[in-house]
């Protein structure tokens, strides 16, 4: 029980369809709908400010047909520090978890257990810091380390959506929907290692969009696994962090 949910936590740091199969016919199509995104999450000169931010979280998570509470904080710096801490009560059993990346090292500890973060744990818990990233920052997808195209636009929860095909900095693909209104991102699709280690497709969806520090993010969040329910929080007390102390990103172990 206790791997499934430091896996379950792993794949949720994160802190991610059907209609008009037509595709952008202009070159440009990917970058006017990431450049229309960036206007609507604060424009471009807020959202490169951000170098670092933290978030709380609070909601359910689905496991094996159980769904139980869990709150949680989270720091990200750029993308490749991370410190997520969570605590939740799974059948009765009280579990509290953090998690660490600083670059090429990584740890987890979960109650009394820890360890170092293999090569591949580490290259799946970057992977869910970009695709969260993205998701909130699409400034990111038009720098080094990501390719954009058009995608076939869709209906998400009935409303039309510009569709971005991204490939990220490990060479992995997945897809960003944008509403065609108002600009901000509703959807995103992209294949996750699951709790047992296999691939999986995730789909997030983001709702509830409000102001925090100059920019715009999701305030509320649900997570699909392979279709099924699996996650649903709400975040709040976003910040923009000028500088965040080292230590925490330091060695938990």
């Amino acid at each position: 029980m206790t791997q499934l949910i430091r896996a379950a936590f792993l794949t949720a740091v994160v802190v991610l369809v059907v209609g008009n199969s037509g595709r952008s016919d202009s070159p440009n199509g990917a970058e006017t709908t990431v450049d229309k995104a960036i206007q609507a999450l604060g424009g471009e000169a807020t959202l490169k400010s951000i170098k670092a931010y933290s978030w709380k979280t609070k909601g359910k998570i689905n496991i094996g047909g159980n769904e139980s509470n869990f709150t949680g904080s989270t720091t990200v710096e750029g993308l490749n520090r991370l410190s997520q801490a969570f605590e939740g009560d799974f059948n009765g059993e009280k579990v509290k978890g953090l998690t660490v990346v600083d670059g090429d090292k990584g740890w987890r500890k979960f109650g009394e257990m820890a360890m170092e973060l293999d090569k591949e744990a580490l290259a799946n818990a970057k992977r869910s810091m970009y695709l969260q990233a993205a998701s909130s920052n699409p400034l990111l997808l038009k720098e080094k380390g990501f390719k954009i195209k058009a995608g076939a636009d869709e209906k998400v929860d009935g409303k039309d959506a510009a569709c971005i095909e991204a490939t990220g900095p490990d060479g992995k693909d997945f897809k960003l929907y944008f509403d065609k209104a108002s600009g901000l991102p509703v959807k995103q699709v992209a294949r996750v290692v699951g709790l047992s280690g296999e691939e999986l497709t995730q789909e997030s969806y983001y709702k509830d969009f409000k102001p925090f520090d100059g920019f715009k993010t999701a305030t509320k969040v649900e997570l699909k696994h392979d279709g099924e329910k699996f996650l649903t929080f709400e975040a709040s007390d976003f910040k923009k962090l000028d500088t965040v102390d080292p230590k925490t990103f330091a060695n938990p172990l």
